[in-house]
C-alpha cells in the first residue's frame, strides 16, 4: 500500500460497488479518470501492483487526492466517465483523435424544412443525420433526392403570411422542375412534410420502405387512371432501385446492427465503425485513440462502442464485435462471429481500422521521422521481449558450396533502414569444409573480438540467419567474449519464420504483417544478398586467377594487373601484342600473346 496516510485513508473506506474515480495531483488538477466495475478493488490495485509502464509509475507518484463518484450500474460509470473526460481532458487519459470533420444532413428546423449537408452542428432544434464519411457518396445521395422530391433550396422566410401577401415570386428552380415553388403556395405543406419524412428513411438507409410507400401510391395512382403521376413514381422507384445496386449489400437479413473492427499499435488503438441497415454498409467512420497507460484492448473497445454510438445517436441492438467484451449495453446483443456474411463484416471493418493506422503511420514518417521511428523500435522492443530499442541491428548470414569459398556475411540496419556502408564481409580462415556451425562461431567471434578491442559501437540485436544450430553456435562465441546477457541475440529460420532465442527450444511466431518481422526479414534478406554476391565474386576472381596463373611467369600480381586493365579473361585472349606490352612489359607480354595463341579461344 502506498505511504501517503490520505491515500490510503481513501482507499480502505471505498466500496465494493460501481463507479467512476479521479486522481488529483498537488496542484488540484485532474490526472487521470477512470471507471470501475468495484472501487474498491480497481483504485487499490494502482497502488498495490507493480507497473511495468514507467508512465504509469510516474501517475501513481503524481497522487496527492482521490475523488469518487458510485453510481448504480458499470454503463452508468462508462457514461460518467466519457463526460468528464471530454470535459476536462486530463493528460493521462486516451486522446480520442480524429483528423477529419465529417459531413452531417441537417433537416432545418423551419416550415418547408430545407435539406442540405454541412460540418457544423449546431443547436437550433434542427435535426442532424450523420455523420457521413465520404462525401461524394453523400452528394450523389442528395442529388438523387433532389430529382426524387425537387425540395427548396432557398432561406426564404416561408411563413404564412409571406405566402399569403404573394411576398415571393417562383425562382428559376420552379421553371426547370427542381422545385414545386411553396413559395407561393404551389405546393402543401402536408405534401412537402410527406416528402421530408422519406428523406429521413432514405439516409437512414431504409430505401426498402421508401420503396414500398412509392409503389403503394403509384399502384393507387394507376387505379384512379392518374397514369402521368404514376409514371413519376415509377421513375421514382427505377432511381431508388439503380442507388441501391451500387450499395454494399452484405445480407438482407441484417436489418440493424453496427459493426466493429479492431487494430492496435504500440501508441495508438483504431477502431472502425459500420452502421448495417437493411443488408447495406450506409455508414463507415475509423478513430484513433492513442494510448496513454497500459489500456487493455477492451477497455479501448469499450470505450470506442459508447463514443460511436453517442455519435451517431445510435439504437441498433445487435453489436458484432472481433473479439468478446465483458461489458454489458443495455437492450443490446452483442457477438463474435466465426463464420458467414457477419464475420466476413468484422473482417472488412478489421481491414479498415488497419488500412487507416497504416495510412497514419506513413503520414507521420513523412511529417515527424523521428516520431515514426521511435514507434517502430517500441514495437520491435515489444514483440522480440527486448529490454531495450534495437536501433543498431547486425545480421549475419553463411555462403559456401560444397565447402569451397567459404565466406560470411554481415548487414546492418539503423532505426529500422540499411546502413549499406557498415556491411561487412569475412572469409572464413579456421574452418576445414562445409561446417556451418563452425563457420559462424568464427564469425561471431572475430566480429565482436575487435568490436570490444577497437570500441566500436556494439548493436543492441543480433540476427543469426539460421535455426537453433546456427544460433548456438554464435552463442559459444559471446559467452566466450563475456557479452551473453549484455546485448538480445536471436535467430531466425527461412522456412516458417520463426524466431529462435537462447535456451528456449521453443520458437516465437511474430504476426506476419507486423513490421517488426518485415525488418527482420529485409535485414537477412539483405545480408544474403551481400554474402552471395561476395562470394560469387571471390570463386570469380579464384578462377581467373587460377587459369592466367597456369601461364608459367606470371605472378599473381601481373594477373591482377591484367584484369584491372582488360577487366575480363577473354579480353586478355583477344589483346593485341603491342597492347598487352603496354600493360606488362615486353618480355611477359610476348609470353602472354604465345601462350593464348596456341591455346584455342572458347
Amino acid at each position: 500500500m502506498t505511504e501517503n496516510k490520505h491515500i490510503e485513508a481513501i482507499i480502505r473506506s471505498l466500496p465494493e460497488e460501481p463507479g467512476v474515480y479521479q486522481y488529483f495531483d498537488a496542484d488540484g488538477k485532474i490526472l487521470y479518470v477512470g471507471k470501475a466495475k468495484s472501487l474498491k478493488k480497481r483504485v487499490s490495485s494502482y497502488f498495490t501492483k507493480e507497473h511495468d509502464s514507467s508512465r504509469l509509475r510516474l501517475l501513481v507518484k503524481k497522487i496527492v487526492d482521490i475523488k469518487t463518484i458510485k453510481v448504480n450500474t458499470e454503463m452508468d460509470a462508462l457514461l460518467l466517465e466519457n463526460n468528464l473526460i471530454k470535459t476536462f481532458q486530463p493528460r493521462y487519459n486516451v486522446n480520442l483523435k480524429d483528423d477529419k470533420t465529417y459531413p452531417w444532413v441537417v433537416i432545418k428546423k423551419e416550415r418547408f424544412p430545407r435539406i442540405f449537408y454541412t460540418r457544423k452542428v449546431i443547436k437550433d432544434g434542427s435535426e442532424y443525420l450523420g455523420p457521413f464519411a465520404n462525401v461524394m457518396s453523400l452528394r450523389a445521395l442528395l442529388d438523387l433526392i433532389q430529382q426524387l422530391y425537387t425540395l427548396r433550396t432557398c432561406s426564404l422566410d416561408l411563413s404564412p403570411k409571406n405566402i399569403e401577401s404573394n411576398k415571393y415570386r417562383p425562382c428559376l428552380e420552379f421553371h426547370i422542375g427542381r422545385c414545386k415553388a411553396p413559395c407561393v403556395n404551389k405546393q402543401s405543406e402536408e405534401e412537402y412534410n410527406k416528402h421530408v419524412t422519406q428523406v429521413k428513411l432514405l439516409l437512414k438507409g431504409n430505401l426498402n420502405a421508401v420503396i414500398r410507400d412509392l409503389k403503394e401510391e403509384m399502384n393507387a395512382l394507376a387505379s384512379n387512371l392518374e397514369f402521368e403521376k404514376a409514371q413519376e413514381h415509377k421513375t421514382k422507384i427505377d432511381l431508388l432501385e439503380r442507388y441501391e445496386g451500387k450499395s454494399l449489400i452484405v445480407n438482407p437479413s441484417i436489418t440493424d446492427a453496427e459493426v466493429y473492427g479492431f487494430y492496435s499499435s504500440p501508441t495508438s488503438a483504431f477502431v472502425n465503425y459500420f452502421k448495417v441497415t437493411n443488408g447495406a454498409i450506409i455508414q463507415g467512420q475509423t478513430i484513433e485513440l492513442q494510448k496513454k497507460l497500459e489500456e487493455t484492448d477492451e477497455e479501448l473497445l469499450v470505450f470506442a462502442i459508447h463514443e460511436f454510438r453517442q455519435r451517431f445517436n445510435s439504437t441498433s441492438k445487435e453489436i458484432l464485435l472481433p473479439f468478446d467484451i465483458n461489458f454489458v449495453f443495455p437492450d443490446v446483443e452483442i457477438s463474435v462471429p466465426k463464420i458467414g456474411d457477419k464475420k466476413k463484416l468484422i473482417e472488412l471493418s478489421e481491414k479498415n481500422a488497419e488500412t487507416y493506422a497504416k495510412e497514419k503511420e506513413k503520414q507521420q514518417a513523412i511529417t515527424d521521422p523521428e516520431n515514426s521511428i521511435s514507434r517502430v523500435m517500441q514495437q520491435m522492443m515489444k514483440d522480440l521481449r527486448m529490454k531495450e530499442e534495437p536501433r543498431r541491428i547486425e545480421c549475419f548470414d553463411n555462403s559456401n558450396i560444397q565447402g569451397a569459398h567459404a565466406v560470411s556475411a554481415m548487414s546492418v540496419f539503423i532505426n529500422g533502414k540499411p546502413a549499406k556502408k557498415e556491411y561487412r564481409h569475412f572469409n572464413v580462415k579456421t574452418v576445414e569444409g562445409p561446417d556451418d556451425f563452425a563457420t559462424m562461431e568464427e564469425v561471431i567471434f572475430r566480429r565482436y573480438s575487435r568490436v570490444i578491442t577497437d570500441n566500436l559501437e556494439m548493436p543492441q540485436l543480433i540476427v543469426i540467419d539460421g535455426g537453433k544450430g546456427q544460433l548456438g553456435a554464435a552463442i559459444n562465441s559471446l559467452e566466450k567474449l563475456g557479452l551473453m546477457g549484455k546485448v538480445a541475440i536471436v535467430g531466425i529460420a527461412k522456412r516458417l519464420e520463426e524466431i529462435y532465442y537462447p535456451g528456449d527450444s521453443v520458437p516465437l511466431y511474430i504476426d506476419k504483417r507486423s513490421e517488426s518481422l518485415r525488418i527482420l526479414q529485409h535485414a537477412r534478406d539483405e545480408v544474403h544478398r551481400f554474402g552471395i554476391t561476395h562470394h560469387r565474386s571471390k570463386r570469380s576472381r579464384e578462377t581467373i586467377k587460377t587459369e592466367l596463373s597456369e601461364i608459367k611467369g606470371v605472378s599473381e600480381r601481373t594477373a591482377n594487373k591484367l584484369l584491372v586493365h582488360f577487366k575480363s579473361v577473354k579480353e586478355i585472349k583477344t589483346a593485341q601484342l603491342g597492347e598487352l606490352i603496354s600493360v606488362v612489359g615486353k618480355s611477359k607480354g610476348e609470353m602472354i600473346y604465345t601462350y593464348f595463341k596456341q591455346k584455342p579461344v572458347e
